[in-house]
Formats: C-alpha cells, sequence, structure tokens
C-alpha cells in the first residue's frame, strides 16, 4: 500500500510533529505532498511510540475526515502528549523513541468469532456507551491465542474480560498496514 519512500517520509512528518511540539508548542508542517496520492487519503491512523520495546505512548482514530498526513501528524503529538497511561514526552526521550504507524482499512463486521485471524485483523468492540480497538498486531506482539484476544478487546473497553464467552459481543475486524522506524533501520533525525 505504502513505498518505502512514502513509509520513510510519513514516519519523519510523526517525528517532526512531535519534536516542533516539544520545542516550541506548536505543529507547523513544512512538507510538500503534491507527489504522494496517498497522503491526501482520507484514512484512520495510529502512532505507536517505543522506547527499548516498551510501549510509552499510542492514540490514533478509527477514522478521519483529514488527509493522513494531518492524521498522522495530529496522532504522533498525541501520542506523545496525551496518552493518559503516561507522563507526557520530553524532549529528552525522544532521541531513543521507535515510531510505528498504523494506516487503518476499512471495518467490517464480525459475524463469528472464527473469522478473526490472528496478526491480521484487529478488532473494535461497540457495547453500549463502551469502545475499544486493538490493532491487528497486538496478539502476535503479546503471544495471544483467540480466546485471550477476545479478552483483552472486552477489557480494553472497560468491560468483563469473559462477556465475549456469554453472548455475542458487538465487534468490527480490519486491516492495517503498519510500519516503524526500527523495521525500516529509519529515524528521520
Amino acid at each position: 500500500m505504502f513505498s518505502i519512500k512514502e513509509q520513510e517520509i510519513l514516519l519523519e512528518i510523526a517525528r517532526k510533529s512531535i519534536e516542533a511540539f516539544l520545542e516550541k508548542g506548536h505543529n507547523k508542517s513544512l512538507f510538500n505532498f503534491d507527489d504522494f496520492e496517498n497522503f491526501h487519503k482520507k484514512l484512520g491512523a495510529f502512532t505507536t511510540l517505543t522506547i527499548e520495546g516498551e510501549l510509552r505512548g499510542c492514540i490514533g482514530f478509527i477514522s478521519s475526515d483529514e488527509p493522513l498526513y494531518r492524521t498522522i501528524q495530529e496522532t504522533a503529538i498525541l501520542a506523545a502528549s496525551e496518552d493518559t497511561r503516561f507522563k507526557p514526552l520530553t524532549i529528552d526521550e525522544l532521541p531513543n523513541v521507535d515510531i510505528e504507524i498504523s494506516v487503518l482499512g476499512k471495518a467490517e463486521p464480525v459475524n463469528s468469532y472464527d473469522e478473526i485471524i490472528l496478526g491480521k485483523d484487529g478488532l473494535i468492540i461497540n457495547e453500549g456507551y463502551r469502545r475499544g480497538l486493538l490493532l491487528p498486531q497486538v496478539p502476535v506482539e503479546h503471544n495471544m491465542d483467540k480466546e485471550e484476544y477476545l479478552t483483552a478487546i472486552c477489557r480494553k473497553a472497560g468491560l468483563d474480560g469473559s462477556l465475549w464467552k456469554r453472548k455475542k459481543i458487538n465487534l468490527q475486524k480490519f486491516k492495517a498496514y503498519h510500519f516503524s522506524e526500527s523495521e525500516l533501520k529509519y529515524h528521520g533525525k
């Protein structure tokens, strides 16, 4: 879906957006994307920050009305500054951060738990006022089987982890295209 060059540019957008925010408190886009049609698509995306393999922030949008490059700018800044599980990222930490971007495909209903393919399908749960999302790479990264994955998505939404065993929960699945600086051996510093 994205060329290596496009991946590098999106990762650079994320890193430079975080850097500008941490240094100046804002992000002014200095990028020109006329040659990159993919960057103008209106797609959901998540930005994940890790330091030495440990999660340091992750925020995203299931869908977006903004062009992808703006969504990446926003999710990168939010992951660095607004993930309530962590203190805001500092400028001193930034050189040690590995940035991963996940661009989301269209969500579709899950009719049977048997449809879910670990490592390929991300999950979105909508139960009452509760909502949660897990990216496709989560069960692989955490060695989850399908039951653990379903338990985790329920807990992500603040629900009882065994809810999926008692009733068919309202699930959607989606594919995501993800790439990271460490996978590309790229740091746009």
